[in-house]
């Protein structure tokens, strides 16, 4: 036979027996096929290059979420509330592609058909209530799917290391999407402070402006009809049963011990990241917190927690100290007068021995502080690879394969998800003030064993990881 060259639509030449092998198998099923044999271009994908997406929870960041992998082929909608999948089908400024796709998706209230059901599915992005993602994403993991999860990347410590665990076994693409870390800002914090821009850095400040749904007070007492929308017990989850009630869907769970995670944990994955990452931190070594009232329901309005880090190669121990609620640290000397500690959301503060850093929620606006040490500063070259976007990237590795990672994959968020959820234990604990000592290895508390009732909770009958 003669290999004669054959041009697709890209101009690169084919050979006829690439050509009939690739025609050959696909008539045997094989979806594979190179995109040079098939004639892809920028603008045409091939089948190969496109991911059949499934998107679990579609309202609120669920919403972004869905319309941010929307370059794939997003084959499944699933939330538990019929309005929004609605709502997204509703938006105004769809394109007319778009629209289409999701209304061909199909449709479901429980994550747990949609997964027997689509056989499909290449990945998927979680995006519910933080007490669901874990069972979710475990789900999802366990028949080979590669997963997205919101921040937090989980509700208990140990849903966190099972989680990580399981992903890693697995050899599958996963990202949390805490969209900071994907941002310029957050790259340049690292190498500035790798560089020596403010020497050891001793101390860190971390703040927010959370909470901006309830927190403090007890459970609703009346119990209203659950709408016809809403399947409440798929919205449950593994946690306990209770009666619906608007106070907690679809948006004030947060405030909620058995939903949520609180103020630390809706944005710890943001503000904590920055220092987590440029210090190249981990499991710290002991964790005290002090609140304002909480109840038996709710998180406390406002906290103050406290970390304390042990050394790592060459960079020293750090004091790292997290505000909620209204409380924030004492404003640096060098700030000067008129301008804000990091921005409206809230910030962080590295405080090192040759100076300050400071930055805003997302890594945003980082800057030497007072403002003559960031214009007498020489920066360094640029050294971290830079980021498409949270998704774009974890779209990215996998497409490429061979153990290509994402920036925040779990085995990073892991460990980041660890260290912000114990500051919600040492809130709980029954000693006001105390220090509780922790062993990240064993994951455990040491020297107050009661703790470590809190590191996960008992699922309700019928749900597990």
């Amino acid at each position: 036979m003669s290999d004669t060259k054959l041009f697709p639509a890209d101009g690169k030449p084919v050979s006829r027996r690439q050509f009939l092998n690739a025609s050959a198998a696909a008539a045997a099923g094989v979806m594979v096929v190179p995109r040079h044999v098939i004639g892809a271009t920028p603008e045409r994908k091939a089948p190969s290059d496109t991911l059949n997406i499934a998107c679990i929870g579609v309202g609120g960041m669920g919403q972004s979420d869905t319309r941010g992998v929307r370059s794939e082929n997003i084959v499944a909608l699933c939330d538990v509330n019929d309005e929004m999948v609605a709502n997204l089908l509703r938006l105004e400024d769809l394109e007319p592609k778009e629209k289409a796709m999701y209304e061909k998706a199909a449709k479901y209230r429980d994550f747990r058909r949609m997964l027997e059901k689509e056989k499909g599915i290449d990945a998927v992005t979680v995006s519910t209530p933080d007490h669901n993602h874990a069972v979710i994403a475990m789900a999802a993991i366990k028949l080979g799917k590669h997963v997205y999860v919101q921040k937090p990347l989980t509700h208990t410590i140990k849903e966190a290391r099972v989680l990580a665990a399981a992903a890693k076994e697995a050899k599958v693409v996963t990202q949390m999407g805490n969209q900071g870390h994907s941002k310029e800002g957050a790259r340049l914090i690292c190498e500035w402070i790798w560089d020596g821009a403010i020497g050891n850095v001793n101390e860190v400040h971390c703040w927010t402006n959370r909470p901006i749904w309830p927190q403090g007070i007890d459970a609703p007492v009346e119990i209203p009809s659950v709408p016809s929308t809403l399947d409440w017990d798929v919205w449950l989850g593994p946690a306990a049963f209770r009666p619906y009630h608007p106070a907690y869907a679809p948006f004030k769970w947060r405030g909620y011990w058995d939903f949520g995670t609180g103020s630390l944990g809706d944005m710890g994955a943001h503000i904590m990241d920055q220092p987590f990452w440029a210090l190249k931190l981990g499991a710290p070594t002991s964790v005290q917190a002090s609140s304002t009232p909480f109840t038996k329901d709710c998180y406390p309005w406002a906290e103050v927690v406290t970390y304390e880090f042990p050394a790592r190669g060459a960079m020293g121990p750090v004091k790292l100290t997290w505000w909620d609620g209204g409380l924030t640290p004492p404003r640096p000397a060098e700030l000067e007068p008129g301008l804000m500690m990091g921005d409206s959301d809230g910030g962080v503060l590295f405080c090192g021995d040759k100076g300050k850093l400071m930055c805003g929620v997302y890594g945003s606006s980082p800057r030497l502080i007072p403002a003559t040490r960031m214009q007498e500063y020489r920066k360094p070259e640029k050294t971290i690879p830079r980021s498409l976007g949270i998704r774009e990237e974890w779209i990215e590795a996998i497409k490429k394969g061979k153990g290509a990672k994402s920036t925040t994959d779990f085995s990073y968020s892991g460990p980041l998800t660890e260290a912000m959820l114990l500051a919600n234990i040492a809130v709980r604990v029954k000693e006001k003030n105390t220090t509780l000592l922790w062993d990240g290895e064993k994951m455990e508390f040491t020297n107050v064993p009661e703790a470590n009732q809190f590191l996960h909770f008992n699922y309700r009958p019928g749900w597990s990881l």
